[in-house]
């Protein structure tokens, strides 16, 4: 039961006195839970603004007052400066001042009479929006990482259009940009601005789209607040960024919008690649393209070498070998320098008539060309190594045939007389006890001479 169920239905207990600072501690815990958090309008009076921060005032109409607090953790939000005689509207909790026994309202927000209503239909105007789905995130379109034309929504007179395309040249010079110019604020620039969204729907000329203007009041920006303005861009097949306002403002254009960007610039920036890093990243390639192919003649060389010690006989054969892998390695080595240096004339002068040129399709064929390059390469070391390996087994089976392993592997076997550790090649000078050590093709055995015949 709340503590206003509990005051109507107590009975005066003559025995129960309240002390005054009793009853004000009541008061105010009725007074909390009974009113929630309000919007009040009223005119500011008796401002007062002491050491601590802390701002004290009289909320007035025509007929009333109420004192009002405003502590200066509250203020970090204040877009204007209080002053005496202004209509503000006040969002504020309901208590008391116990040491006056005088109600107060303790304020959390404030803002004048104006942008104090607009907020409020900001706020109601966003959460209908987001019930409805508007800025999900799975609606959100990705933006293209090369587009033909992008679209720019603004004042064709503002500076926010000029820091737009002036980025836009230095990064992207060769896309195309439309300008769909419209008014920003005032009356009818919402309808305006949604109209302007669904021309470039309509003509599908762009591949993404820039709605922009630069910082200013609520005031100035409610025309991106509208709900006709959020329904078009919610209504459109093309990628749409906001860069509307400063970093600090957000607009129910920025939660409808596929990307929203903190000012106009940045917009720009989003929305076109960097042509710089685009060279940066095809000297890369080229870069790891040669590394690779170092690492891969080093290894063949290192491995030619190693055979070249287990089989020591071999020695100039595979010095040979050796040579033509450097042979065969500084000849791919000149083939592909040549490929990438004709690349690097091709894209150079595509560089130079690229404000005339689109070169996406060229970039494109470039790189299918070094993509076949690369394939060749491949292949040509594939081969090579080929061959390296059958060289290599053939001549293996060459070392094996002459080995004298092989002669013991068909039944031949070697006798050493184990005193004198020579071979014995006859029975001749053998005598009875003598030790000898048989070796076969696989293990090795000792015996002792019973008898000696001669034939």
């Amino acid at each position: 039961m709340s503590n206003m169920s509990l005051i109507k239905n107590k009975s005066p207990n003559p025995n129960d006195i309240y002390s005054v600072s009793r009853l004000n501690h009541e008061v105010r815990s009725v007074l909390e839970e009974v009113f929630p958090t309000i919007w009040v309008q009223g005119e500011i009076s008796n401002l007062a603004e002491p050491a601590s921060g802390h701002i004290y005032f009289t909320l007035k109409d025509n007929s009333a007052q109420v004192r009002c607090a405003m502590f200066k953790n509250r203020q970090s939000g204040l877009r204007f400066a209080p002053e005496n005689g202004i209509q503000v509207v006040a969002r504020a909790n309901i208590g008391i001042y116990e040491g006056r026994g005088e109600y107060q309202l303790i304020i959390e927000s404030l803002e004048p009479a104006g942008a104090g209503q607009l907020q409020v239909a900001f706020e109601a105007l966003k959460q209908k929006l987001s019930i409805e789905g508007l800025f999900a995130e799975k609606h959100k379109k990705p933006l293209p990482r090369f587009p033909g034309t992008i679209g720019i929504i603004t004042s064709a007179t503002s500076a926010a259009v000029q820091d737009i395309l002036s980025i836009l040249k230095r990064r992207y010079p060769f896309g195309n940009v439309i300008i769909y110019p419209v008014p920003v604020q005032g009356e009818g620039a919402a309808i305006k601005i949604a109209s302007a969204i669904e021309l470039a729907e309509q003509r599908k000329e762009c591949d993404v789209l820039i709605l922009s203007r630069g910082g200013g009041s609520l005031e100035d920006l409610w025309s991106f607040n509208e709900e006709v303005v959020a329904r078009a861009m919610f209504a459109i097949s093309i990628p749409i960024v906001s860069g509307v306002g400063h970093e600090i403002d957000f607009t129910i254009a920025d939660f409808v919008a596929d990307q929203r960007a903190p000012t106009p610039s940045a917009a720009a920036e989003l929305t076109s690649p960097c042509m710089t890093e685009m060279v940066t990243k095809f000297k890369q390639c080229e870069e790891k393209m040669i590394r690779h192919q170092k690492q891969t003649i080093n290894h063949l060389r290192q491995h030619v070498e190693y055979l070249s010690v287990k089989v020591p006989h071999l020695k100039q054969r595979l010095i040979e070998l050796i040579q033509r892998t450097d042979e065969y390695s500084m000849r791919l080595r000149h083939q592909v320098e040549s490929v990438l240096f004709n690349k690097k004339i091709i894209f150079s002068s595509s560089l130079n008539k690229i404000n005339t040129l689109n070169p996406l399709h060229k970039v494109s064929r470039q790189l299918e060309k070094v993509n076949q390059i690369r394939t060749q390469f491949k292949q040509s070391m594939k081969l090579i190594l080929e061959k390296y390996n059958n060289n290599i087994l053939r001549l293996n089976h060459t070392l094996n045939t002459v080995s004298p392993i092989s002669t013991l592997d068909r039944g031949y076997a070697i006798v050493t007389n184990t005193k004198t550790n020579l071979i014995v090649k006859s029975a001749k000078g053998l005598n009875t006890g003598d030790k000898l050590r048989i070796r076969f093709s696989a293990a090795e055995v000792n015996s002792i001479v019973d008898e000696v015949h001669e034939n």
